[in-house]
């Protein structure tokens, strides 16, 4: 389906910033029906599922507004210019603590009073007694709760990368790895992680270990490596690492014997936590 055939057909919206597209997210999703589609205003912050990215968490077509574009609207004249853009528009769908409009100053009574068709409010959404925003999920990442992130979240944590050269003693004296160069997405808290990586356009992912940190037992260097745990020999120009548990800190060891013995527990722990989750 073209975007204009998509947009003529559009009945209903949902509105928000969606970055993580987490499980309160899916609740709004859920309510638009068979011709619905996301709107997304983006606000340049988005770091869990930065630009495009959205689009791999959800079938509905997502169309994106820049917030410095549309900052000054007024929110009678923001409301007026969606329904010019989506002329079948019928139902807007937000969360509850949903605003919008110029300085955030309009909510969603305001959005009632503005918009003649259908306005449903999503309530809180909540897991473990828990609310569910974005902000929680950054939280988690950076203290590397990753199952606590995948929970709300509805699915693995994902960065992408470009493959970049190493200080090449991995494959001399450790184990061989991708080094990732990973831009706009918020990386976990430093440490050695079980992780699945997919390797430039494959569809099938790899069980791996993933290590992020600065390479205080070597070089000093900041890093992103994974260590593809079914594969010896490993080329690829892009990887989509997709984080599953995690293992341990980042620490310094001593000597590279003691770095090895570290990384081969790893790599067991890995295996355990990957093969587990197969169960």
């Amino acid at each position: 389906m073209s975007t204009a055939t998509a947009i003529t057909k559009t009945n209903a919206i949902a509105i928000g910033g969606f970055d993580g597209m987490h499980v309160g997210h899916q609740h709004l999703f859920d309510a638009l029906g068979s011709q619905g589609a996301i709107v997304v205003i983006e606000t340049g912050y988005a770091n869990l599922t930065p630009g495009c990215e959205r689009e791999h968490y959800t079938h509905y077509p997502l169309y994106y507004y820049p917030l410095e574009e549309i900052r000054h609207l007024e929110g009678q004249a923001f409301i007026a210019m969606l329904c010019r853009r989506f002329p079948k528009l019928h139902t807007i769908v937000v969360g509850y603590d949903f605003h919008f409009g110029k300085d955030r100053r309009y909510s969603v009574k305001d959005l009632k009073r503005f918009f003649h068709g259908d306005v449903r409010v999503i309530d809180e959404v909540c897991v473990g007694n828990d609310s569910v925003h974005s902000h929680k999920i950054r939280a988690k990442l950076e203290l590397g709760d990753i199952q606590g992130a995948n929970t709300f979240l509805g699915h693995n944590y994902t960065v992408k990368g470009s493959v970049v050269t190493g200080q090449g003693l991995g494959a001399r004296s450790l184990v061989a790895t991708l080094n990732l160069h990973v831009k706009q997405f918020l990386l976990p808290m430093q440490g050695v992680y079980a992780t699945l990586s997919r390797l430039d356009d494959e569809v099938h992912y790899h069980p791996s270990v993933t290590f992020i940190g600065h390479r205080i037992s070597t070089d000093g260097s900041f890093a992103v490596e994974t260590h593809l745990l079914d594969e010896e020999t490993i080329t690829a120009h892009k990887v989509a690492v997709s984080f599953v548990g995690f293992i341990r800190a980042n620490k310094k060891f001593e000597s590279l014997i003691a770095l090895k013995t570290a990384i081969d527990a790893d790599i067991k722990r890995s295996h355990e936590i990957l093969n587990y989750l197969c169960l």
